[in-house]
């Protein structure tokens, strides 16, 4: 069995057998020295891999009909008490009028003295189940969150501008990203905006998001237990940048987690913050 990779000058696409993980050696392409990955044993294989080791999770176009859904109201019920009991009032949702495959809708919770920004939760994405890998069936429901600064427009006029429409549409769509391609979303993953990765919306040069559990927000938001079956996470879009996104990639998770700590990035989204790579 292989190993998937790329070169990190040239960008071939590598293939070595499996056992040679951790060796070094010559791309076959550019003739640049390489190292290959080291991956755990539990990854799959012919699975592209980064640098790092991390598995690379790529989606072909959507073949899967549209299929509307009206949403489940317990469920929903559920999520917007779970919002209120750790969050406070939810002042408004954005309900969506026709849904395909799940029914995504964002809960407002507004600003306060105590927490000075706008958070804004889905509800739906947990309406099914995300195909997760082996070994992992307690990951497969999630919801999905961003925090805006308390100055953001959130208002249906605003909307009409992408320039502040676009963390709410990326929180729509990567709520309903693993329904459609028949995947997962969890802790670490990134999504960038197409390849090479194109900014998330105008104003910004942020083209990735990066999913974490949410800082700032209070012990016992991160988890709801519906059930003995049921247990839905939550994680925070963290938009990040190109060289970011690389990093990782390259490094793994962890440095990049240190480089936050370092710069303080937290959940809220800052247009003004630069790259950590730039910063540190």
């Amino acid at each position: 069995m292989s190993i998937i990779f790329r070169c990190p000058d040239c960008d071939a696409e590598l293939r070595v057998p499996r056992e040679r993980t951790g060796q070094s050696g010559k791309c076959q392409s550019c003739g640049a020295k390489i190292r290959v990955p080291e991956i755990d044993e539990s990854v799959p294989d012919d699975v592209e891999v980064s640098q790092s080791g991390s598995v690379i999770w790529r989606h072909e176009s959507r073949t899967i009909p549209f299929e509307p859904t009206e949403g489940d109201p317990d469920r929903i019920e559920q999520i917007s008490a779970h919002i209120e009991t750790h969050l406070g009032p939810v002042a408004n949702v954005f309900h969506e009028l026709v849904s395909d495959l799940v029914h995504i809708d964002v809960h407002v919770v507004e600003p306060t003295e105590d927490r000075p920004w706008y958070t804004l939760v889905t509800s739906g994405m947990s309406e099914a189940p995300m195909n997760t890998p082996e070994g992992a069936d307690d990951l497969r429901y999630a919801e999905l969150l961003v925090m805006l600064p308390a100055d953001w427009p959130l208002s249906m006029e605003a909307f009409e501008d992408e320039q502040y429409y676009w963390p709410i549409r990326w929180l729509k769509m990567l709520a309903r990203f693993p329904h459609e391609y028949d995947t997962w979303l969890g802790f670490g993953h990134t999504v960038p905006n197409g390849d090479p990765p194109e900014p998330l919306g105008p104003g910004t040069d942020f083209c990735c998001n990066l999913l974490l559990p949410p800082l700032l927000v209070p012990e016992g938001f991160q988890t709801l237990e519906v059930d003995e079956f049921r247990s839905i996470s939550f994680f925070s879009l963290i938009p990040i940048y190109r060289d970011e996104m690389e990093f990782k990639l390259k490094h793994g998770l962890d440095p990049l987690l240190t480089l936050f700590d370092e710069c303080e990035v937290d959940d809220v989204i800052n247009l003004e913050r630069g790259s950590v790579l730039t910063e540190t």
